[in-house]
């Protein structure tokens, strides 16, 4: 894997992408904080700690994932679309990445107690699934009208040996959940490892994420022969985004397109499209873009997807934003659920209602029949049955 500063950001001492980032906490954390920042980029890409790595990524983790060439999709939008399938991926989606680097690094620093939050219950799921493995405690966070929405994974993570918590403040959804998982954090400062899910939190967070995540834009380009015209990724906190786009940011001949949640549309109150509504605060630790009302209260926000409901981004996709070096596009409910179902109907797959974000951009954006787009496939829609019936499929 690729050295985590290639790409020139972000600021080695402070962690800050542009204006965006650094590390907002209380002073019982900081040292948990100094210790990632001092020795997690040399322990994980030490030549020991990388072989292990990749071979869970292939034994356990079923990489590299497939590059689909989606026909039915390329007929149908006359140009030449792609899948990376990490749907494909042991549990479900692109979380276990991430997971089974955080917690082979969390080994190497002594703790033996995991805590993490959970939104669409995949990151959940991956998480509780490698504590399983490696035989540690494992705390998940949920917020209780996901764990309503995602009972299915509720059940797979308490299979697994973890213990989930459900959360009943503020909305009972991903924001809530993060904010326990802090909180518990702040109380197991000498024994525990949060495992942040997403490109979000303090740093290094965003950049430890990035940097595990990244395995997805690498494939992508040893499994072409050049590199795509248009990558497309959604965008919650924005962790399957960012590891598709990884590779490809300093060339300005691949265009990068963010799929983030609208829910009901941008006017609706509660739209969880931070990097079309949002203004810059700090939230969980960095600075980035929020939803928030003018007394810089965090809003509620609602998205059929439990995994883009939430009411911050990743500061390294706020930076991206202001730059200008990916153009971040909103999609709202009904638009997702429509590609969910083209998806079905012409290639025989059922996406994760995240994933579904990125596929509508198909129907927003125009492409020549001449074009390559890869789309980043992040889950599977088994977990979202439950919201697919409710809404006619």
């Amino acid at each position: 894997m690729s050295e985590p500063s290639d790409n020139k950001f972000p600021d080695a001492v402070e962690g800050y992408y542009g204006s965006f980032g650094g590390a907002y906490i209380p002073e019982i954390l900081e040292e948990n904080i100094r210790n990632l920042k001092e020795n997690w980029s040399s322990i994980c890409l030490s030549s020991d700690f990388v072989k292990e790595y990749e071979s869970l990524l292939n034994q356990y983790v079923g990489r590299p994932t497939p590059m689909y060439h989606a026909k039915g999709l390329s007929e149908l939008y006359k140009t030449h679309i792609f899948l990376k399938r990490e749907d494909l991926c042991h549990t479900g989606a692109h979380k276990i990445n991430n997971a089974t680097g955080q917690i082979l690094l969390a080994e190497k620093l002594n703790k033996k107690r995991i805590v993490a939050e959970t939104g669409a219950g995949q990151h959940g799921i991956a998480t509780a699934s490698v504590c399983a493995m490696r035989g540690l405690e494992c705390v998940i966070y949920m917020g209780a009208e996901d764990m309503i929405r995602q009972s299915l994974n509720v059940k797979r993570m308490s299979m697994m040996g973890a213990k989930v918590i459900s959360v009943n403040s503020g909305s009972k959804s991903l924001k809530d959940a993060t904010n326990e998982a802090l909180r518990d954090w702040i109380n197991h400062p000498n024994d525990t490892h949060y495992v942040i899910g997403s490109v979000v939190g303090p740093a290094p967070y965003p950049e430890m994420v990035a940097h595990f995540q990244s395995v997805i834009g690498h494939e992508i380009l040893r499994q072409l022969s050049q590199p795509p015209d248009h990558m497309i990724a959604c965008v919650g906190g924005g962790s399957n985004a960012i590891g598709s786009f990884y590779p490809f940011l300093n060339n300005p001949e691949v265009r990068l397109i963010g799929a983030e949640a609208a829910g009901k549309g941008l006017k609706d109150p509660q739209t969880p499209a931070t990097l079309s509504k949002g203004q810059v605060g700090v939230f969980h630790g960095s600075r980035s873009y929020i939803l928030q009302n003018q007394h810089g209260q965090i809003q509620s926000t609602h998205s059929l997807s439990a995994g883009l409901d939430y009411p911050g981004v990743g500061p390294i996709h706020a930076y991206l934003k202001e730059e200008g070096l990916v153009n971040y596009l909103s999609i709202q409910n009904h638009e997702a659920l429509a590609a969910a179902r083209i998806l079905c109907n012409k290639e025989g797959i059922l996406p994760a209602l995240e994933s579904a974000h990125a596929l509508a951009v198909l129907e927003k954006e125009s492409f020549s029949p001449t074009e390559t787009i890869v789309i980043c496939l992040s889950g599977r829609g088994d977990k979202d049955m439950m919201a697919y019936q409710k809404h006619g499929f």
